[in-house]
């Protein structure tokens, strides 16, 4: 049985040969036997939200950037939010973090956005990342991957140009198996 990722980050390894996944974080929100999908959420592009939705929704000037999600459909929207009530519970990534479900439900999301909500957190994203059935179980055979499990704070709250370093680090530290400091240095 297959153990799924969604609600995880995948932290790219240095040896992963990608340049679509250098130093990249990517939040795997669907993961089953069918393949994964995630978006990568450090890549905030040059484009402010304003720019990107400006020929389909009439907005306030934004400074948000949208961010680069991953190669796969450039051209295709995504939304995470915390907006539960747009939502049923069922679909949160992780507690308190959603990917906007539907058309609607994206464009609530950014009608939220250009009211101001000061409740709402969200990133946009332009694309995705996506893995054909075992291709992911195969990269993370292959170690070109890391994973820790995801929060909404650390995609909200920890600065995207921060965030491969504060994973990274956070991986390994889970990986460490001897202590890295110890009160008895003799049992070294």
């Amino acid at each position: 049985m297959l153990k799924s990722l969604k609600g995880h980050f995948l932290i790219a390894t240095r040896k992963l040969n990608d340049q679509n996944f250098y130093r990249s974080v990517v939040l795997i929100v669907e993961h089953n036997n069918e393949g994964a999908t995630g978006l990568i959420v450090n890549r905030p592009s040059s484009f402010s939200i304003t720019n990107a939705l400006s020929r389909y929704f009439d907005m306030p000037k934004l400074e948000d950037l949208v961010f680069m999600g991953g190669p796969v459909e450039p051209n295709g929207m995504f939304a995470l939010h915390n907006a539960g009530d747009l939502e049923k519970a069922k679909d949160a990534i992780v507690p308190g973090l959603f990917m906007g479900s539907s058309p609607e439900v994206f464009e609530q999301v950014v009608w939220r956005i250009s009211e101001g909500d000061p409740n709402l957190d969200f990133r946009i994203f332009f694309g995705c990342a996506g893995w054909a059935p075992s291709q992911l179980e195969s990269e993370l055979d292959r170690m070109d991957w890391l994973t820790t499990p995801a929060t909404a704070e650390d995609i909200f709250e920890i600065d995207p140009y921060d965030l491969w370093d504060t994973l990274h680090g956070r991986a390994m530290e889970e990986r460490r198996f001897l202590p890295q400091e110890t009160a008895h240095p003799e049992w070294n």
